[in-house]
């Protein structure tokens, strides 16, 4: 990968695995000096750290839990203590527990709000006040998710939290225009992570990839491409965007046995 982000400084919340790991390493794979934010397992976000620095860069790691206000803002004090200055933000770290809403553990539920809406915010909050202080611009990928905009049952408040974030990003892209500030959203499709395994047995998981347009999960690597190309200061004139890598899973893909074949 060419070094289209050399010399920058980057910060993605969850990058200690899944979608945020692989986010993290493309990112250092362009060049870019990268923060790497964990909450539970300094392990893997060392590893993550350790395979960045690999790529040439300056990779260090950081702990805070994103549902956290005080804990976010003073992480994001110390990225910028320690790399002098932030250019690239990517919200991804996110939570989710899945029942039907009127049976739901309000525990989780109410978790998975905290971390994946009010993270993100709080996130985006922070990075944007540091990138307003540097008055050199910058770019934000806000990982948005097809939850924000299809009503998968047993997941609503994941729903709502990723429905909240698309509307975020495209109000900051919205207000930070003056400031040269970029705010995209990404939405990976079905990727497998470790996080499905939360959801569903290896076995049954494979049977589902195999009903997707594409036949497959997607790959965390190939959602990271993506916020690469959002960084990538070529991208300058896209703000406000949204990309989705999920394979077709937005096209209608059960509607073609309507389709006659043509004679």
């Amino acid at each position: 990968m060419s070094k289209v982000l050399e010399g920058l400084n980057a910060v993605v919340s969850g990058s200690s695995r899944g979608i945020g790991r692989a986010i993290a390493i493309a990112l250092a794979e362009a060049g870019a000096n990268v923060a790497i934010n964990y909450n539970g397992s300094k392990q893997a976000a060392e590893e993550v750290a350790s395979i960045c620095q690999k790529e040439g860069v300056k990779a260090e790691v950081f702990q805070a839990n994103m549902g956290d206000r005080e804990q976010v803002e003073s992480m994001i004090e110390s990225v910028t203590k320690e790399f002098g200055s932030i250019q690239l933000g990517v919200s991804n770290a996110a939570f989710s527990d899945r029942e039907v809403f009127y049976e739901a553990n309000m525990e989780g539920f109410e978790k998975t709000i905290q971390i994946s809406m009010w993270g993100a915010y709080y996130f985006l909050r922070s990075v944007t006040n540091q990138m307003i202080s540097q008055k050199k611009g910058g770019s934000i990928v806000m990982v948005s998710s097809p939850h924000a905009y299809r009503p998968f049952p047993g997941a609503m408040a994941y729903n709502m939290s990723k429905a909240a974030i698309d509307q975020m990003a495209r109000t900051a892209a919205t207000e930070l225009i003056p400031h040269r500030i970029r705010v995209n959203i990404l939405y990976p499709g079905w990727t497998d992570t470790p996080g499905e395994r939360k959801f569903f047995s290896e076995e049954k998981l494979a049977n589902k990839a195999k009903e997707l347009p594409w036949g497959r999960l997607g790959t965390p690597e190939e959602v990271a491409r993506g916020v690469v190309f959002f960084c990538d200061p070529k991208s300058d004139y896209i703000n406000g965007s949204s990309l989705l890598i999920d394979g077709g899973m937005q096209l209608p893909v059960e509607e073609m046995h309507r389709l006659e074949t043509p004679e």
